[in-house]
């Protein structure tokens, strides 16, 4: 048990074979040294440290145990950070992609439930229509279901055929510098009134999760933090000026969301180029330490992220690794489903040298960025997660009395 443990209930641990040597730290000198094949099943094991739920149970849940305390450090303090960023105005903004064709919907429009996750409330009908049109193709645009939160019509174009599966898979391609505008557009946007009001700068520190909708479109959950800036110390985490609330915050980034739009390279099959923006759907709320009204606390907040950091495209019914020549046609069909035609289209566009990143990414439906990231100065980092993790089991072995190998 003590040979595995380092693996913990890891579901696919790395198997690791050569030479062990333990050292003392402090002078470098090799204490104890001997070859794996010494040991029970002659390797020894590694976490896989993979953060999906869904591909190993135990490191996703250790991945975002990580994510939650380095989230929320950055909102309350601690590990590193100052416990001033406590004062710091917050906000929780959720962002989501355009339409790119009628889908399936379950309409709650006053949920009652404490966890939106397991609504019970019942829903309006899917689309509803008196005159009950159709499509080009014949499809009708209508659906009268109630559908249940499992229902796997959800996300599922009412016609298939008019859905733009090409524009869906290049926003979430380029759905990471829609967000990069977005964010410096509101700075920028903060800085203006500062510089109105007569007070210094003050930059947006953030950290962001990305979350797959049912239709196969990314949406992201933001935090916000309002910082000031030292001159003489840029990379310290200082208090804004009182002259900047909440409030401007939220208006920044609501400003910024409705107005900032960017355009994709010309493609073969689309000489003009996409146009990339958000669409009409977002909820920008403030974060305080104890929720009150419509404020988000900051341990929901820390949660939140900490859970989508986690997921992949379950929620679209597709999982898949990395696909390649050899294997897209098990997962890619034009004429297939709706998961199935996004892969297909990922692939088709990336034929293009230019837009060979599709293909890279074509299991992940055209989005390739980290689904947790933050700004440098936000928080503390997984590195520095981890070595404290590493630092305590070596500890906790050393005075156990257990070798150590390193």
């Amino acid at each position: 048990m003590h040979h595995v443990e380092s693996a913990a209930a890891c579901t696919r641990p790395i198997r690791l074979h050569g030479n062990l040597a333990t050292i003392d730290t402090r002078t470098g000198e090799i204490l104890t040294q001997r070859h794996t094949s010494t040991l029970p099943d002659g390797v020894i094991y590694k976490a896989c440290g993979n953060r999906r739920h869904t591909v190993c149970p135990a490191c996703a849940t250790t991945y975002q145990h990580d994510a939650y305390h380095l989230i929320r450090a950055g909102l309350v303090g601690g590990k590193t950070i100052p416990d001033t960023v406590r004062s710091h105005p917050a906000v929780f903004a959720t962002l989501t992609a355009p339409s790119f064709g009628l889908v399936h919907t379950r309409d709650v429009r006053h949920c009652a439930c404490r966890d939106k996750a397991r609504c019970t409330c019942r829903p309006a009908p899917c689309h509803a229509r008196r005159d009950a049109p159709t499509c080009p193709h014949g499809t009708p645009l209508v659906c009268w279901q109630r559908h249940a939160p499992s229902d796997e019509q959800l996300g599922r174009p009412l016609c298939a055929d008019c859905y733009d599966h090409a524009h869906h898979v290049v926003w979430n391609h380029h759905a990471g510098e829609l967000w990069r505008r977005t964010k410096q557009h509101a700075e920028r946007h903060l800085n203006q009134l500062a510089r109105q009001r007569g007070l210094p700068r003050v930059r947006l520190s953030h950290g962001k999760a990305a979350e797959y909708q049912a239709r196969g479109a990314v949406h992201f959950h933001v935090l916000l933090r309002l910082d000031g800036i030292d001159p003489g110390q840029p990379d310290a985490i200082t208090p804004p000026p009182d002259g900047i609330s909440t409030g401007d915050v939220i208006a920044a980034v609501t400003w910024a969301a409705t107005t900032i739009a960017c355009t994709t390279p010309p493609h073969p099959d689309q000489p003009g180029s996409w146009r990339i923006t958000w669409g009409s759907q977002h909820e920008i709320r403030p974060i305080t330490l104890s929720a009150s009204g419509d404020a988000l606390d900051d341990q929901a907040v820390a949660a939140y992220l900490a859970k989508y950091s986690t997921k992949g495209t379950e929620a679209t019914g597709h999982t898949s690794q990395r696909l390649t020549a050899d294997t897209i046609d098990l997962y890619a069909n034009p004429h297939g489903t709706h998961p199935e035609r996004l892969i297909a289209v990922a692939w088709k566009l990336g034929q293009t040298p230019e837009w060979a990143g599709l293909r890279r990414w074509a299991h992940m439906l055209g989005f390739g960025g980290h689904f947790l990231t933050k700004a440098r100065r936000y928080s503390i980092t997984f590195g520095s997660i981890r070595e404290q993790r590493a630092a305590y089991r070596r500890a906790h072995a050393l005075n156990s009395g257990r070798n150590l190998s390193i």
